[in-house]
């Protein structure tokens, strides 16, 4: 219903959680210290969960269930819909067993290993489906109403945790998203973003330990 929908944020949560899963993969086949510890401890893990869980769940309770009634006489539609969910669903039991893992003293190596690689490749897997077909659905059935709802929605369960994931979707973002995902911001929020959010976030080795707040 529109082929000018603004899918800025969309791209930036993408790239960021790219970013992410490089750092996890390169930690996971670290020799010289634990990565269970790493991942534990560290700010970076709890980020990208957070981050992603967020993400995820706005998708599935507010976007899907919109097009799906969009796209009700369509089942071919309806199918990548259903797939989107059930990728999900395949990630969210990854990321359960690999905190399963870091909580078990018992568990080796080879099996948080294992892990992060079902993580690396399933999650850049969804994330370039959801690119290359995904998105263009949603450009050529989703009204700006239901994609605002979507932002909304997304932005709420963000909430308090802004003041951190905001500089954290936003790094290596180039000036261009920064000003677009900020420009929504009421003018406090975008002064505390440039004075007190990203200064703090430069500030934190988040993929060391005992970094997490």
């Amino acid at each position: 219903m529109s082929d000018t929908l603004d899918v800025t944020a969309m791209y930036a949560m993408h790239d960021a959680l790219r970013r992410e899963l490089e750092h996890i993969a390169r930690i996971t086949v670290r020799v010289d210290s634990d990565p269970r510890t790493i991942l534990r401890t560290a700010a970076g893990w709890q980020l990208f969960t957070r981050s992603l869980h967020v993400h995820h769940t706005a998708e599935d309770d507010a976007l899907w269930p919109a097009l799906r009634e969009t796209l009700a006489r369509r089942p071919d539609e309806l199918a990548l819909l259903e797939a989107m969910e059930a990728e999900h669903a395949v990630i969210d039991e990854v990321i359960e067993a690999i905190q399963a893992a870091l909580s078990d003293p018992g568990a080796g190596l080879d099996r948080l290993g294992d892990l992060a690689d079902s993580l690396v490749v399933g999650l850049n897997g969804h994330l370039k489906h959801e690119e290359d077909q995904a998105l263009p659905l949603i450009q050529a059935f989703a009204t700006p109403q239901q994609w605002a709802h979507f932002g909304q929605v997304h932005g709420q369960r963000i909430g308090p945790d802004a003041s951190r994931l905001l500089p954290w979707l936003l790094e290596g973002a180039s000036e261009r998203t920064v000003k677009t995902i900020l420009a929504p911001l009421p003018e406090p929020a975008r002064a505390a973003y440039a004075a007190q959010w990203q200064p703090a976030y430069a500030a934190l080795d988040r993929w060391s330990p005992h970094t997490a707040g």
